[in-house]
């Protein structure tokens, strides 16, 4: 987020030399405003818009790219006014981002939206090494690596099952595991009265930092789970449960295999 910087659009007239473009005057909070070419279609006068300005780096997956003062079809365009996507906060590249009306012009984003700088680190793991597949595995190994070497007597800090009551017969949810020796636990949790809507900010940014795309708050938070302790999850819609019973078995090649 370095480099992205609150503006706030001022004017905003057709490209000369270009249909679909637009040059914009942005308050960036300077002592001047800074003329921007911008191709969003919903670019207007008053919106508070992020922007990256000269020097900044875009990132694009494992890619960026820096943003550099240019000419665009003539005219001269000193940074980008970025959308969703381009800022990894969302998946939506219809149109710039717009930002609500309390944003301080000439903030960094990350203020706004009280983001951290932080790093992600890629491991390479081989195919026998699943216990280290979360954040939770990476962090015992590394204690255990660091323990031995170092003669630390570092600890590590687990979340608490307490709470979690493995005793309790859901009446209205069956589960069937046909094969005990393969699947020698199967746990399932009936939660009423959700809302599926998006997940907030931090949790997007969460799992857009790790490459997972944010989709909504119960899909997000099974994917999170996964990968801060190792545990897969799945959300099913109970009313779409066919006769409220769920049969863990294996593939019947047969039969062929349908999921909806």
């Amino acid at each position: 987020m370095k480099g992205i910087i609150i503006g706030k659009v001022i004017t905003k007239i057709k490209h000369p030399n270009a249909d679909r473009l637009n040059l914009t005057t942005v308050d960036l909070g300077l002592d001047e405003n800074v003329q921007i070419v911008c191709g969003a279609p919903n670019v207007d006068v008053g919106q508070k818009v992020p922007v990256a300005t000269v020097g900044a780096y875009i990132y694009s997956g494992e890619d960026k790219f820096k943003i550099k003062k240019s000419k665009i079809r003539g005219e001269v365009s000193n940074g980008m006014i970025c959308s969703e996507n381009e800022l990894g906060l969302g998946s939506d590249d219809d149109g710039i981002m717009i930002l609500d009306t309390s944003a301080k012009v000439g903030e960094n984003l990350s203020e706004h939206f009280d983001i951290e700088n932080d790093s992600v680190f890629h491991i390479g793991l081989t195919p026998n090494r699943t216990d280290a597949m979360s954040h939770i595995g990476v962090a015992r190994d590394l204690k255990c690596f660091l323990n031995t070497i170092e003669n630390n007597k570092l600890t590590l800090c687990l979340p608490s099952i307490d709470n979690f009551d493995n005793n309790v017969n859901l009446k209205q949810l069956n589960i069937e595991v046909n094969d005990s020796k393969l699947c020698p636990r199967y746990s399932a949790l009936l939660i009423k009265d959700i809302i599926v809507k998006d997940s907030p900010e931090w949790l997007k940014t969460k799992l857009q930092s790790i490459g997972l795309d944010p989709i909504n708050n119960v899909v997000d938070v099974t994917n999170f789970v996964l990968h801060e302790i190792g545990q897969p999850l799945h959300a099913f819609d109970y009313s779409k449960i066919k006769n409220e019973k769920i049969v863990v078995k294996t593939y019947d090649k047969t039969k062929g295999l349908y999921y909806s």
